[in-house]
């Protein structure tokens, strides 16, 4: 009499992040395991890229995504270490985001890889994050990189809503600790233009020194100062 075996579920992973334009702030990066059979809940819940959807609805849904998913990794990367990446030489922002991905990604054995890519040539960009992945996951895994995935993808979708609400809640927290209401953090943010220029100095840790517009800040006080001799 043959046994039966047991077919093992499918897992699929979606990645996405938060925070890649702000000037402050960090970057917050989140990949999500799902199995394949419960990627339709994420559907009945109504999940959407972040960007689709309102912060309440963002928040509620970060409740009960946590209770589909099998396994998560979520990593917040501070300004001092994007200026490094960025200013360093060696690395930029995408490289970063890829090295750091990937990491997370080969901790979570997936069958299935759908990946959001931030840069504009996706195949070197591909090919590049496919190297840093594990060698057991780089050859178990079917991997999917493209533009918008986080919009395509449900389980992309997942994580960037994830990903979106941690960061909201820790900029909401960096707020609190500093008593000043510095808006999102992002250039667009007339708030956080006139943070920017008036508590640069006073709060440094918080920014990105390595993004224009904070160089700019720097150089117009410096033209100031000049200025009075």
């Amino acid at each position: 009499m043959k046994q039966k075996t047991t077919k093992t579920s499918k897992i699929i992973v979606g990645l996405d992040e938060a925070g890649r334009g702000p000037v402050l702030g960090p970057l917050v990066m989140a990949a999500l395991a799902v199995k394949e059979e419960n990627i339709k809940k994420l559907e009945w819940m109504g999940v959407k890229d972040s960007k689709q959807l309102s912060a309440e609805v963002r928040e509620e849904l970060f409740e009960r995504i946590r209770e589909v998913v099998e396994d998560f990794r979520i990593e917040m990367i501070e300004p001092d270490a994007i200026d490094l990446s960025v200013d360093g030489g060696n690395s930029n922002l995408n490289w970063l985001e890829a090295d750091t991905s990937a990491r997370m990604i080969s901790e979570l054995d997936p069958d299935t890889i759908i990946v959001d890519c931030p840069s504009p040539n996706i195949a070197a960009y591909k090919n590049y994050f496919a190297s840093r992945l594990s060698k057991a996951v780089r050859e178990k895994a079917q991997l999917i990189v493209e533009h918008k995935a986080d919009v395509n993808y449900i389980v992309a979708s997942a994580a960037s809503v994830v990903a979106k609400v941690i960061r909201d809640r820790h900029i909401e927290h960096l707020k609190k600790e500093i008593e000043i209401d510095f808006g999102s953090g992002y250039m667009s943010d007339p708030k956080t233009q006139e943070f920017l220029k008036k508590h640069y100095k006073t709060h440094p840790h918080l920014f990105r020194k390595s993004w224009q517009s904070y160089k700019n800040v720097e150089v117009n006080a410096m033209q100031k100062r000049l200025g009075e001799f």
